[in-house]
């Protein structure tokens, strides 16, 4: 019989784990941007041996499991030296995973500007980096807002298997309560639709950041 009564005295073992869920998401989200943004400039405008070593990251995080790059950073590092702790591995592996698959969506966009844009920008006495900046990223980034932002959420979704390295975040705690009581069911389900409300306040926030965003730059 289902008894969701006997979560109650673990609400904030429920609670700290959706935090630190949050942290990281919050954390990473930026990083990786920043990232695939990096990585797309480089991609699309760069020296060809650094468009090939760009073309080789994001084909190989793209390739493989998030586990697996989770694991060879937190277990495989520390045999040549490079001793993390659970969250620094994965706010790394975390980063490195959206920067790569945000560089394919921000490269995307990136492809999409008209040639036109860039000669208007040179007329105007414009350099490379004020082309960029002013004229390039923000009309592409408003193609791609809506695939990057649901890429930010499947990556806030596949964090779930960092409790395999111990971090305490929202899968961890169900672990944790249900291995205490013995309320399996109970415990995925508040925890599923803990998840649930997650990637639904995450798409609003980032729908208000787009319309408030792309909105002043229309009125400009």
């Amino acid at each position: 019989m289902l008894n969701f009564s006997d979560l109650l005295p673990y609400t904030d073992v429920f609670f700290g784990g959706l935090m630190t869920t949050i942290e990281l998401t919050l954390l990473t989200t930026v990083l990786g941007v920043v990232l695939g943004t990096t990585c797309a400039a480089v991609r699309q405008y760069g020296h060809p041996a650094s468009q090939r070593a760009v073309a080789a990251y994001v084909e190989l995080i793209r390739n493989t499991p998030f586990i697996v790059q989770l694991f060879f950073i937190f277990f495989g590092l520390p045999s040549i030296g490079l001793m993390l702790s659970p969250w620094q591995a994965s706010v790394i592996a975390l980063t490195i995973n959206l920067g790569a698959y945000s560089t394919e969506i921000i490269r995307a966009g990136l492809n999409n500007i008209p040639k036109g844009q860039w000669e208007a920008a040179k007329v105007l006495g414009m350099d490379f980096r004020q082309t960029l900046t002013r004229v390039v990223f923000t009309p592409a980034f408003e193609k791609i807002y809506p695939a990057l932002t649901s890429q930010c959420i499947i990556v806030m979704l596949g964090s779930a298997v960092l409790s395999q390295i111990s971090v305490q975040d929202l899968t961890y705690a169900a672990n944790l309560v249900q291995s205490r009581n013995f309320r399996a069911f109970e415990s995925y389900v508040v925890t599923a639709l803990m998840y649930l409300g997650l990637a639904m306040l995450m798409r609003y926030v980032f729908a208000m950041i787009g319309k408030r965003v792309f909105a002043f730059r229309e009125a400009q």
